[in-house]
């Protein structure tokens, strides 16, 4: 009896929900938008204006009821959902985050902030509401992720090239970060960061160049190192591929288009190693991060922190900055900072870490997979894959020739001053870092002529496809360097490793080769007129070291005017996303291709 009781009371709540369904999925898509952009407008004056006490109590409150409407739309999808266990499995992330937005709402709705008080008595140095925007800030990167995550399986419905969603998502990682450096909080001026400055700011940490206009060290907050460190480390994933690695894990997969999207990007051989390739990129990514990050803890050697968390805090930031290649560091003059500058151990392990990132994913997949290498000590005859054995013996051949060139062209110069062992390592990191990471051990200002065009020539090659630096790509370059060998030598076909290499890829590598010798010429003409009072090598260090996301630089980006900030601004993000991509932009692709015109004879040379 009370059991068909309850089994009616469920049938009639049944039919209203489906009766009711449609206006009702409305209304709650309406009600958490509104509240969702209510919420998300409080936590960003909650972190970036830093209100005072009683503010920050009015604002609080205000999210409480925001967080309510949030619970409940999350209750009334559950509710019209009908397959009820079903929606909670495939929401598990977003149940977690209610729930957890319900259990603050109710303590601090009830206890207020007693309880917290009382809890935190127990800590050093952190108050009742500094706990509340660290826990809100931690809230705020994961909803804006999930719900980027959310918006992201539907991007194989957007109607654009994949060149162009890559392109648009740079953007607006660009403009998210410049808005966010902006805010009040992140600097330690009064007032915002002027928006170039925040604009060219964002770019370079976006687009992994390290390039600066203002002192990263003193000019930021601890909120601003950690915008930045996110920038840095989105930036040199990509956005792209954070967003379908995140939809792959929390929902039911990606279609077949998002799939191919995802493999020109990554460089993946087929659609079904693309997903197995994605995965593996965030856990080496986040192995050597993390490795790095405890060996560079380790090797600082004589230099001061304030507390041990200012010392975990640089150490991750270090170990982030270096795998993304991006060159940030937390000091004013970058790793010549005394002490810094004499810790040579500290400095191989960042070189190690900086060629990790370097080398590329797919390389190292390679190389270190534990079921490759167990493969190939069960099979010997097994070998390293063509683009492992380029990347790899390119990226040496670069390091020992950069190496050997400054040791002796700095010798009796900037390295005059160091011992043997001293000056080698200091050869081979800056040499290392000079193709894809701004750092610098040595004084870049004072290096002579020949030195920086060395640098310069490292700088414009890069590092290896796949990864996260920037540059032509040491494929490009080895490809071009085979077609030359092979038209001198008579060759009707360019082979490598008892490979063909196709015509298409040798126009590919053309392509990238002249489009940016004719972009770099051209920006460093523009450089020549907007800034007459610096030398000509130094505009084109700098502009060549902004195109390569390298981030080095002879002193003279703060003093730049602001076209000339605006030309090195676009120069980083055309070197990120890839002058192949920006061409694929914006031509229009060819309907037909299979006709064939007489053969034509140019007299050549």
């Amino acid at each position: 009896m009370f059991r068909r009781k309850i089994n009616e009371w469920v049938e009639k709540l049944n039919h209203f929900l489906y009766t009711s369904r449609s206006r009702a999925v409305t209304t709650i898509r309406s009600v958490y938008f509104l509240s969702s952009l209510g919420a998300l407008a409080i936590l960003v004056y909650i972190i970036g204006f830093d209100p005072d006490t009683a503010s920050l109590k009015i604002g609080l409150k205000g999210l409480n009821i925001f967080f309510t409407f949030h619970i409940l739309t999350f209750l009334g999808r559950w509710l019209y959902s009908f397959q009820r266990i079903q929606f909670l499995k495939q929401n598990k992330f977003r149940a977690v985050l209610a729930f957890l937005l319900l259990l603050h709402v109710i303590t601090h709705s009830v206890y207020s902030d007693e309880w917290l008080t009382r809890w935190l008595s127990y800590t050093p140095s952190l108050g009742v509401y500094e706990f509340y925007q660290m826990m809100l800030g931690v809230y705020l990167f994961f909803f804006v992720a999930y719900s980027f995550v959310e918006v992201t399986t539907g991007i194989s419905r957007i109607p654009m090239q994949p060149a162009t969603i890559f392109l648009l998502s740079f953007l607006l990682l660009i403009s998210i970060g410049t808005g966010l450096l902006m805010l009040p909080s992140m600097t330690v001026m009064e007032g915002s960061m002027p928006f170039l400055d925040a604009l060219f700011t964002s770019t370079s940490a976006s687009c992994v160049t390290g390039l600066i206009v203002v002192d990263t060290a003193t000019y930021f907050t601890f909120k601003g190192h950690v915008i930045l460190l996110l920038l840095i480390q989105f930036g040199g994933l990509g956005i792209i591929s954070f967003a379908s690695y995140f939809t792959a894990s929390l929902t039911k997969g990606i279609g077949l288009k998002h799939q191919s999207m995802l493999q020109e990007f990554l460089s993946g051989e087929d659609l079904y190693s693309t997903i197995g390739l994605l995965k593996q990129i965030f856990k080496l990514t986040l192995f050597i991060e993390g490795i790095g990050a405890i060996l560079i803890f380790f090797t600082w050697g004589a230099v001061p922190f304030t507390s041990i968390w200012q010392k975990i805090f640089y150490s991750l930031f270090h170990a982030v900055s270096g795998f993304c290649n991006a060159g940030f560091s937390l000091y004013t003059n970058n790793m010549y900072e005394p002490l810094v500058k004499e810790s040579y151990l500290l400095h191989i392990v960042i070189l190690a870490i900086v060629i990790l990132g370097g080398i590329g994913f797919a390389t190292i997949q390679d190389v270190f997979s534990p079921v490759r290498m167990r493969d190939r000590l069960v099979h010997p005859w097994k070998d390293w894959q063509l683009g492992t054995k380029i990347a790899i013996y390119m990226s040496a051949g670069l390091l020992v020739f950069g190496a050997l060139s400054i040791f002796l062209l700095e010798e009796n110069h900037t390295l005059r001053e160091m011992k043997l062992g001293e000056a080698v390592i200091t050869s081979f990191f800056q040499s290392g870092v000079a193709r894809t990471a701004g750092f610098n051990t040595i004084d870049i200002g004072a290096l002579r002529l020949p030195s920086l065009m060395i640098l310069i020539f490292l700088m414009f090659i890069g590092a290896s496809s796949g990864s996260v630096g920037g540059g032509i790509k040491t494929s490009t370059f080895y490809v071009i360097l085979s077609s030359v060998v092979a038209t001198l030598t008579g060759r009707q076909k360019i082979e490598i490793g008892r490979r063909f290499i196709p015509n298409e890829l040798v126009f590919k590598a053309m392509t990238v080769f002249v489009f940016a010798v004719i972009f770099n010429l051209l920006g460093i003409f523009v450089l020549t007129l907007t800034e007459p009072n610096i030398e000509l090598i130094k505009l084109a260090f700098e502009q060549v070291s902004a195109f390569a996301t390298v981030g080095l630089s002879t002193g003279i980006t703060a003093n730049l005017s602001e076209t000339s900030m605006a030309v090195i601004t676009l120069t980083m993000f055309v070197g990120r996303v890839g002058t192949l991509t920006v061409a694929l932009v914006l031509s229009r692709r060819v309907s037909a291709t299979s006709y064939r015109y007489p053969k034509a004879h140019l007299m050549i040379g």
